[in-house]
């Protein structure tokens, strides 16, 4: 299986082994056969925030296909980790069920989402997720995760930390608000809607938003060929950008995280090290629309980390911040 035909971002070779699990006995049957055959296994979902080598993988790919969405009249929302995270969105305002609306059109499987606890324009997973269900990839039983168990984090829990490779989550179940309005809490978005607005139109606005910086997934915009954002936002002490600032002859935008910390705006900081958007590196390059983008334009992941690198090393000799990649790069 060529593994560029299963990412976003069209890169990596081919699998030694890989499998297509459509029910939670098809994942354990691959973990067994793996054991039994002492191979290295990758756990694929929607493939919108994976980078395989050139050489592909030198193992077994569990590509999780389970399909399933189910609801409570109280608002609880269960989807199965294969589900497409958008159709769980348009599933959730369908049923006039509030609490993921602002995060329409990311790419990628329902399952990872906690794993990364992904999030856009005000909102994240976390804030949402009741509980995570999971296959302990060692023992082979079911273990489900309260939300206080997952260990959220901006972009971060314990499956992508201290349990990276331990499990593999196959549902997630969501609490969310029955008839509720919509929280728009992103200044970019409150722009078009108020919380007045619907669930849909909330929505509506969000595609546009993401379309403009061609963070949808389309086929007819060669800057979608992307893992999204490549780079995370930066947290650092204000003592540190306090330090940082004083070297600094730009003024460096930054938001109050939690306690004595701030984020930084990665897109900033790669602008402000000399990468534009539309910057090309022979085959690679910054998407033309979104700065924190980098693209495939026919090129190979070599290239394509090579140019990350570049951006890296940058950022760091100029302001003293060690930008850390969003998306996992498996070898």
């Amino acid at each position: 299986m060529l593994l560029a035909t299963l990412t976003t971002i069209k890169l990596g070779g081919n699998a030694k082994e890989y499998v297509a699990c459509t029910t939670n006995d098809d994942i354990i049957a691959a973990l067994s056969h793996a054991k039994e055959n002492n191979m290295r296994v990758h756990v694929l979902g929607g493939g919108s925030n994976s980078i395989f080598a050139d050489s592909g993988f030198d193992g077994l790919v569990v590509h999780i296909q389970t399909k399933g969405i189910t609801t409570t009249p109280d608002g609880e929302l269960t989807a199965q980790a294969g589900e497409n995270w958008d159709n769980v969105v348009q599933y959730a305002i369908a049923n006039n069920l509030t609490g993921i609306e602002c995060l329409s059109g990311i790419p990628g499987s329902c399952g990872g989402t906690p794993f990364q606890n992904v999030g856009a324009y005000g909102q994240e997973v976390s804030q949402t997720i009741s509980h995570v269900d999971a296959i302990d990839r060692t023992s082979l039983e079911a273990v489900r995760f309260t939300n206080e168990e997952c260990i959220f984090g901006y972009r971060t829990s314990r499956f992508k930390e201290q349990d990276f490779n331990k499990y593999i989550i196959t549902s997630v179940t969501f609490k969310l608000i029955p008839n509720g309005t919509p929280n728009i809490r992103y200044g970019e978005l409150s722009s078009l809607v108020s919380e007045t607005s619907s669930l849909q139109e909330t929505r509506n606005a969000v595609l546009s938003l993401r379309k403009k910086k061609s963070m949808l997934v389309d086929p007819t915009d060669p800057n979608s060929i992307s893992c999204g954002s490549f780079f995370t936002n930066p947290i650092i002490s204000k003592k540190k950008l306090d330090t940082i600032q004083e070297n600094s002859q730009e003024q460096i935008p930054h938001y109050n995280s939690e306690a004595d910390q701030v984020k930084l705006s990665a897109a900033w900081l790669v602008e402000h090290a000399g990468f534009v958007k539309g910057t090309k590196r022979g085959n690679v390059g910054i998407s033309q629309n979104h700065s924190l983008a980098l693209i495939n334009r026919g090129g190979s992941t070599q290239e394509l980390l090579r140019f990350a690198e570049e951006i890296q090393q940058a950022v760091k000799q100029k302001f003293d911040i060690q930008l850390a990649l969003e998306p996992l790069v498996i070898q």
